[in-house]
């Protein structure tokens, strides 16, 4: 059987006879695709969209595939590697957060046009109650997700667009609850934003996470019988 392999050399009594790990393909390809949903939901959630007579951030496009690909990854290879996924997750999530911290310290050129400038501090900078609140809401809600797809599943839930449909809805819902909660209670009524970025990501779940879920399920079988 052919497999996609990472070769990692670990101190033991025998330097020559390093440990070998096996990845399948699938788990390999959607991680890298993880990371980089990670990474930029934050900076698309910077624009509201208008979806008919529904504004949601665009943040949640990204967000969907996480859920997306999470689910996908519990189908393919169980619980305990989609939640390891998760948690790696907050190494992109986290690293991303310092580096942007960072390029905002750093003084711009003198040359850069200050409307551009102006329009990157905009975008980028944000308050530690924000990113506290994205770094939250992502862990419990995305683990949350994992933990109610997988749980349909063994309590005989057959249909994946039906577990996969459950499982983004209310992840979503927890998602809204404590991000917004933690980054704007306080400072303005959020009661009208809670309502309407709940409803907006409860339709978004419905229409896309299930056919969405058979295609990146579909792609990781067909990825590990083909290194098979």
């Amino acid at each position: 059987m052919r497999q996609l392999k990472l070769y990692v050399a670990l101190m033991s009594t025998d330097p020559s006879a390093p440990a070998t790990f096996a990845i399948r393909p699938s788990l390999f390809a959607f991680a890298i695709f993880y990371g980089g949903m990670v990474c930029i939901a934050g900076v698309l959630g910077n624009k509201q969209v208008a979806l008919g007579p529904l504004a949601v951030e665009a943040g949640i496009f990204a967000f969907l595939l996480l859920v997306i690909t999470s689910s996908a990854v519990a189908e393919l290879h169980g619980r305990d590697t989609a939640n390891k996924l998760v948690l790696i997750g907050f190494v992109p999530l986290i690293a991303s957060l310092l580096l942007t911290l960072t390029v905002l310290a750093v003084p711009a050129s003198p040359e850069m046009d200050p409307a551009r400038l102006s329009a990157f501090n905009t975008i980028m900078e944000g308050t530690p109650r924000i990113w506290l609140g994205g770094i939250i809401a992502y862990g419990i809600s995305t683990l949350l997700n994992v933990t109610i797809f997988t749980r349909l599943k063994r309590e005989g839930g057959r249909l994946l667009w039906f577990r996969s449909g459950v499982a983004s809805v209310l992840s979503q819902i927890v998602d809204t609850l404590l991000f917004i909660s933690i980054a704007f209670y306080g400072v303005f009524p959020i009661g009208e934003l809670l309502a309407g970025q709940m409803l907006a990501k409860v339709v978004l779940s419905l229409v896309l996470v299930p056919p969405l879920i058979y295609l990146f399920v579909g792609l990781g079988r067909r990825l590990d019988q083909a290194a098979d």
